[in-house]
C-alpha cells in the first residue's frame, strides 16, 4: 500500500532511514562505554516482554531479512521476509537477544551497511518487484525503505533511551501518517472514514505515536501497535 504521490518518495526514504541508522548505531556505541553495558540491554523496553537486547536483536534481524528480500527481487522472485513465517522470525530474535552486547552491536552495524548496500546495487528489476512480509502479505520493492525507517525511527525510541515520538523526522511522519490513518479506518465500521476529533486536534507525531500504539492522548483509546 503506498499513499504518496511524491517522486522523491525513494530517493527521501533512502536518505532518512540512513541518517536514522547512524543515530541508532551512535547511541549503541555508547552504550558501549558504559560501566555495564550488558545491564543496559538487559533492562526492559517501553514493549511489553522485550528487552532492550530483544529490540535490538529485531533491529537486526529485520535489516537482514531486507537484504534477503533484495537478493530474491534481483534473482526475479518474490521472497518471504522471514522463510519459515513466524515461528523463524521468533527464533532468529531469540537467538540474536542471547548475544553478547558488543556482538549485537556489531550484528546491527553489519546488517545495517549490508542493507544500504543492497539499496545501491539493487538493479531497476528488484525495485520493480515485490515480497510478502511475515503474515503473507504483498509488499512493493519500492515501499521496503519507508518500512524499514519506520522500523528504526520507532524502534528506537522504544529503547527508552531518550528519544521519543517527538523526535522523529517529520518527513517520516509525514509519509507513514497516511498509511496508518488508512489502516486504521479500515478497521472502523462501515461510515467510519475518519479518525476521532481528539485524534485529528493532536500534532502529526502524537497523532502518528497514537496510531502506532506507543502513546495514548488524553481522550483516546489505547491502539494495538505495530
Amino acid at each position: 500500500m503506498t499513499v504518496h504521490r511524491d517522486p522523491l518518495y525513494l530517493d527521501n526514504c533512502v536518505e532518512g532511514c540512513a541518517h536514522c541508522h547512524q543515530r541508532l548505531l551512535g547511541l549503541l556505541d555508547d552504550v558501549l562505554r558504559l560501566d555495564d553495558p550488558e545491564a543496559w540491554f538487559s533492562a526492559p523496553s517501553t514493549l511489553a516482554h522485550w528487552t532492550r537486547r530483544h529490540v535490538v536483536a529485531h533491529l537486526a534481524r529485520n535489516a537482514e531479512s531486507h537484504v534477503h528480500l533484495f537478493a530474491e527481487a534481483a534473482a526475479g522472485r518474490e521472497g518471504d521476509q522471514y522463510p519459515g513465517g513466524v515461528e523463524s522470525r521468533t527464533a532468529g530474535i531469540d537467538s540474536y537477544a542471547a548475544l553478547d552486547a558488543a556482538t549485537l552491536v556489531a550484528k546491527n552495524r553489519a546488517s545495517i551497511y549490508a542493507l544500504e548496500s543492497a539499496w545501491a546495487r539493487s538493479p531497476s528489476t528488484a525495485w520493480d518487484g515485490a515480497a510478502r512480509n511475515t503474515v503473507g502479505v504483498r509488499m512493493k520493492m519500492r515501499d521496503l525503505p519507508m518500512l524499514r525507517w519506520r522500523e528504526v525511527e520507532v524502534h528506537t525510541s522504544d529503547l527508552d533511551a531518550g528519544v521519543t515520538f517527538r523526535d522523529w523526522n517529520p518527513l517520516y511522519v509525514r509519509y507513514d501518517l497516511p498509511r496508518m490513518t488508512m489502516m486504521q479506518t479500515s478497521r472502523t465500521p462501515m461510515g467510519m472514514s475518519t479518525l476521532p476529533e481528539a485524534a485529528l486536534r493532536l500534532s502529526e507525531a502524537e497523532r502518528l505515536a497514537w496510531l502506532l500504539g506507543r502513546h495514548v492522548p488524553s481522550g483516546l483509546e489505547p491502539l494495538q501497535g505495530l
